[in-house]
């Protein structure tokens, strides 16, 4: 096998390169990413990219209250509490709430506004559409028009008893979920 040495003035730039080849592979999956097997109502209009795709593991809490209308009990959705992993399951940032709060480890973070919800299968949380708000601190959420939520598992309510004996009882229920962001082309 043939060695070449590189004169010392271009081991900066092939170190330049190489962290640039890293990065590069570490970039948003946008080419990979398909909309088509997703109901209407939650897909993300046109004139939008993928920014960022991440994996959400978590929990989410629910609470036993009373229904709205007085007539029983029910488990109320409080909140999620998950990190957000790329497709390496290296950890990117957090999903908490509420309110709902998409957070970069880079600092910055988004709130959102729910557009619409699709179902995603028995025991699975719906899939979801939020159009964002506007980012704080920059980083990778600045821009990020809307958040989907896609490939869920678990996070429904849980099975057991709501009732009176139980007000006020919280109870974290796993799950998963894809998070895509996306941004005006």
């Amino acid at each position: 096998m043939l060695a070449i040495t590189a004169p010392r003035h271009a081991v900066p730039a092939l170190t330049l390169l190489g962290a640039a080849l890293l990065l590069s592979a570490c970039a948003p999956m946008g080419a990979r990413y398909s909309q088509e097997q997703l109901p209407g109502a939650v897909k993300v209009p046109d004139g939008h990219q993928v920014a960022m795709q991440t994996v959400g593991v978590g929990k989410i809490a629910y609470e036993c209250k009373a229904k709205k209308d007085m007539t029983g009990h029910e488990w109320v959705f409080v909140g999620p509490d998950a990190a957000l992993n790329d497709r390496n399951g290296m950890q990117v940032g957090t999903y908490v709430g509420p309110p709902a709060t998409w957070a970069n480890l880079d600092g910055s973070k988004v709130t959102a506004t729910q557009v619409a919800v699709a179902p995603a299968g028995a025991g699975n949380i719906p899939y979801q559409l939020v159009k964002a708000n506007p980012a704080t601190g920059s980083g990778a959420m600045q821009g990020v028009s809307y958040i989907q939520r896609v490939a869920t598992r678990g996070g429904v309510a849980p099975s057991s008893p709501c009732g009176m004996e139980s007000m006020g009882v919280k109870q974290w229920v796993p799950y998963q979920a894809d998070y895509i962001f996306w941004k005006a082309a």
